[in-house]
Formats: C-alpha cells, sequence, structure tokens
C-alpha cells in the first residue's frame, strides 16, 4: 500500500486553484504504473516523490499528465513541496507556523523551494527559483489562426506592445495576449484546429496561454487562460510553467526596469476554480536574473493506494 494526499494548489480555499495528487515513497513504481495511477487520479498531474539522488537534497519528484512524464511543472512543485513538509511535521507545528527549505530533483533540475506550513496544517506557501529562465523560441504564428482555432476575432489578439509568441521555460507556450477579460472568458479551445496550428517548442507541441491585465481579484495583474488539449487537459485552472513562460515576454514587451518586480496571475476562474500565482522577477542589466513563482495549497484528502 501507498500513501498519497490530494491538495488544491495556487489557493488557500478547499475546492478551488488546481487539483493535485502527490503519490509518497513511490520508489517500487516503475514508469508504466506511474503512468497508470495518473489516469486513474485523470487530474491534470500527478507526482511521485521518490529518495532523492543527492542524500542532502529531500526528494525526487516524477511528474505525470494523464498521457506522459513532463520535465517540470509550477502546481506539482508548489503542492508537492507543501505536500512533503506536511508529511514530515506529522501536525507539529507551533502557534507561529514553521519554514522550511527543500532541494527538489526534478527532470530538467534541481529546485529550491522555500516553504512555510501554518498551525493546524493541511495548508501552506511555497515559492520555489525558477530552474531555467524564460527564453523566446523561434515561430511563425498567424494570429489570425489562432483566433481560428481559439473563437476569436484577429482584432481581439494583442494589447499595447504585447503580440502572440512562443516561449519556455521547460513547457512550450503559445503566449496569445488578447484586449480584456471579455475576450479571454469568449475563447474556447478547437483541439483538432490547435494541433494543425500550434508550432513544436522543445520537442513537444506547444500548449495555448492566453492572458490580459487586471483580474476579478484586485491582487491581480494579469488575468490568464490555458489549454492544453492534447494532454487531456480541456482547460488548467492554475499552471506555473505557463507563467514561468510569461515572465520572459513580460520582460521584452513592458520593458522592464532593473530591480524587483512583484506580480501576481489570476487563474482559473471561467472554471469556478479561482487560483492566484505569485511571480517574482527580478532584472539587472537589462536583462531576467532571477524568476520565483509562489502560491499557497491546502490539503483536501488522504488515503492509499492498494496496488
Amino acid at each position: 500500500m501507498t500513501d498519497y494526499a490530494i491538495y488544491d494548489v495556487f489557493t488557500a480555499t478547499a475546492l478551488e486553484g488546481n487539483p493535485l495528487a502527490v503519490v509518497f515513497d513511490a520508489d517500487h513504481l516503475d514508469e508504466a504504473r506511474m503512468q497508470a495511477i495518473a489516469r486513474e487520479f485523470n487530474l491534470s498531474e500527478t507526482v511521485f516523490a521518490l529518495k532523492p539522488d543527492n542524500p542532502v537534497h529531500t526528494a525526487r519528484l516524477r511528474i505525470f499528465t494523464t498521457v506522459r512524464e513532463l520535465p517540470f511543472a509550477g502546481h506539482p512543485t508548489v503542492g508537492g513541496a507543501i505536500a512533503l513538509a506536511d508529511r514530515r511535521l506529522g501536525g507539529a507545528v507551533p502557534d507561529a507556523g514553521i519554514d522550511m527549505v527543500k532541494m527538489l530533483e526534478e527532470p530538467i533540475g534541481a529546485v529550491r523551494c522555500a516553504v512555510r506550513i501554518n498551525k493546524g496544517g493541511g495548508s501552506g506557501f511555497a515559492e520555489f527559483d525558477l530552474p531555467r529562465l524564460s527564453r523566446q523560441l523561434e515561430a511563425e504564428i498567424e494570429p489570425a489562426d489562432i483566433g481560428a482555432a481559439l473563437g476569436l476575432d484577429p482584432q481581439e489578439i494583442g494589447f499595447e506592445n504585447h503580440r502572440v509568441s512562443l516561449w519556455s521555460a521547460g513547457v512550450p507556450y503559445v503566449l496569445i495576449p488578447v484586449h480584456d477579460m471579455a475576450a479571454a472568458a469568449k475563447a474556447e479551445c478547437n483541439p483538432a484546429l490547435w494541433e494543425r496550428i500550434a508550432p513544436m517548442g522543445d520537442g513537444q507541441l506547444a500548449y495555448a496561454y492566453l492572458y490580459c491585465r487586471g483580474g476579478v481579484n484586485h491582487k491581480a495583474s494579469f488575468h490568464a487562460r490555458m489549454f492544453a488539449p492534447g494532454e487531456g487537459v480541456a482547460e488548467d485552472p492554475a499552471t506555473g510553467s505557463a507563467a514561468a513562460a510569461l515572465s520572459g515576454a513580460i520582460h521584452q514587451f513592458d520593458g522592464m526596469l532593473d530591480g524587483n518586480h512583484p506580480l501576481v496571475i489570476e487563474q482559473g476562474v471561467e472554471m469556478g476554480r479561482p487560483s492566484l500565482i505569485h511571480l517574482h522577477i527580478d532584472c539587472a542589466g537589462g536583462q531576467v536574473t532571477h524568476v520565483r513563482i509562489g502560491g499557497q495549497a491546502v490539503r483536501i484528502a488522504t488515503g492509499k493506494l492498494l496496488v
């Protein structure tokens, strides 16, 4: 039997945010069994915690969608770090809470993650250093094709200096700026059309990530939606790897000055699962030098796998 837990990530409210299954002590599971378990949970991602290759690290994480393994993903990193901290503490949290640092091994590389667990357990906040900075990839993308695949008029695509572009911080996204939240709300992804027009990046078909300024939540700097039909994800309520990719586009199109830029990205509103992703971009010498992504997570279930 193998212990697991379910967390809602990028939220402090149960049944909001992006659900994540965390399977502990998974060293005895081979890749095929992990993939089968991820299909069984049928969530956008399931993370498996194994013993680390480096004994000073906390754990090695393997992240699976329902169809394949990923090199890196944001909400499994945040949720996995909080779940591992919860499990280690076993509810023994002081009234003031506790801060911890986790070093997580993922296929993309080692990921440093700071975690704060609140009194009572089951909820916390984690923030990780981006293991790979966002970079723009070469691609010829016609706004008219994007509009056809997403049900948008070409004139609804783009705002200010922001234009459609392809970026990746480990997972590729076509970043699609739209005029406003009304345009974002009307978008619907046609899987067949998207597969036909989407570019390749980092060895895979890029996902669609729409964004505009503002949000329903007054804290939000940007409002976003993400579609990954090729992964069996009609829409994702919170996507840390997309926020990672977006950091490069924000720096380029907004002409960020040197310094620290704290931002909040709102996602999942149209799905009834609102999420808030914290994004910190550090710039020096006209370049992005450091990016951190963080968010809250709340435990909603625990159990045992009988396989």
